[in-house]
């Protein structure tokens, strides 16, 4: 069996790939970055090391790498033979991903087994996201090649932090792992990945890890450098900062519950191994890391206006993640070019103008002015008139 992975950085390598390899899969990596696909392709094993209690080491083979950006027709080709393509390279950048898969779907033989896809990125729906990328991509043939693949969600949650200098290839992760797939485009013929749970119906397990691990780890983020704190599990051990998350995440529950029918007293226990995980110590994992692309963050379908709004349209409390929300405005690293942009632009447009570009969502909407409120206050904050 060969699975064919885009993007084989920490996440690539120390969670999917490790998953992949352990299924039976000889994997092969695609990527642009031409020092990691020489280090790969010069390595005969990497491990990935679970950093925490009860971790272990696990020794990965069987794997290449393939450099995509000089050589898209070798990946084609690899595709055109592979029982399984994945992706770890964010949900933006899918849309340069799909040309690929479509030159290795024209290759394919009609008569194989459908190629089995999956996109594990933080987003909601990005599988299908990266099928509408896939049939734009193949213009005329979108029918027929996309009869020879079968697309499906998923829902993939592991820590893997900032890596330590020197490592090579090696990756350190948390023990802790969930990759959720929805089951039904298979047909009964389901990918071999350990660990992995096939569900039906997925929307409650992406939005339940998207709106507590994601929300949980950026409000940590931003509220911990909003106290000047480096480590998330620093930021975690101060009380404010702690207190600030908790409650972002009783609010992003009560969102599930109404949503979903997810039952609360599950969803507190599940808050608080979110919250155990984030205080590992042996995670060298940084706010500056974590706090990275504001602007994503808070856009309409994310980890913080997401569930706010669904909380506003459900008549639910959504102050502590409007604090959240607000303490990414005062996120300010130069070295991230989303914070810089987010940081010009507080200090170039008007709130309402602002509000309606950041989070996508109208004037009219109930959440709204909450937000526009907290962009007046940073505003004023930074002396913009």
């Amino acid at each position: 069996m060969k699975a064919v992975h885009f993007g084989a950085g920490n996440i690539g390598r120390g969670f999917v790939g490790l998953l992949l390899h352990e299924g039976g899969y000889e994997v092969v990596f695609s990527d642009v970055a031409d020092a990691l696909v020489d280090a790969i392709d010069a390595a005969d094993s990497y491990t990935v090391h679970e950093a925490g209690p009860g971790g272990v080491d696990h020794v990965v083979t069987g794997f290449r790498a393939i450099n995509s950006r000089t050589d898209p027709e070798a990946v084609a080709s690899e595709i055109a033979t592979a029982d399984v393509v994945t992706t770890a390279v964010g949900p933006t950048v899918l849309r340069f991903v799909a040309p690929t898969i479509v030159a290795g779907l024209t290759r394919r033989s009609p008569d194989a087994a459908p190629l089995q896809v999956m996109a594990c990125e933080n987003a909601i729906g990005a599988t299908d996201l990266l099928r509408a990328e896939v049939e734009n991509a193949a213009g005329a043939d979108a029918e027929v090649l996309l009869a020879r693949a079968v697309f499906a969600n998923t829902a993939v949650d592991r820590i893997v932090p900032a890596q330590a200098p020197g490592a090579g290839v090696d990756v350190t992760v948390e023990p802790y792992f969930e990759w959720a797939i929805e089951s039904g485009a298979f047909g009964g013929t389901l990918p071999n990945i350990p660990g992995a749970h096939f569900v039906e119906n997925l929307a409650p397990y992406i939005e339940r890890k998207l709106f507590t691990v994601n929300t949980g780890h950026a409000a940590a983020a931003y509220f911990g450098a909003q106290r000047g704190i480096e480590r998330i599990s620093d930021a975690l051990a101060d009380d404010t900062v702690a207190g600030n998350v908790t409650a972002a995440l009783e609010e992003t529950s009560a969102v599930l519950v109404a949503a979903h029918g997810l039952d609360p007293a599950e969803l507190a226990e599940y808050r608080a191994t979110i919250l155990e995980r984030f205080r590992n110590p042996a995670l060298v994992d940084t706010v500056q890391r974590v706090g990275r692309q504001p602007l994503r963050k808070i856009s309409r379908h994310e980890r913080f206006v997401g569930p706010a709004a669904m909380a506003a349209e459900h008549g639910l409390p959504s102050h502590a993640l409007v604090a959240a929300i607000a303490a990414a405005l005062a996120f300010d690293d130069a070295e991230d070019e989303q914070s810089v942009e987010l940081q010009q632009l507080l200090r170039t447009v008007d709130a309402v103008t602002f509000t309606t570009r950041t989070t996508g969502l109208d004037p009219e909407h109930p959440l709204f002015a909450a937000i526009r409120d907290a962009v007046q206050a940073r505003q004023e904050h930074i002396g913009v008139d």
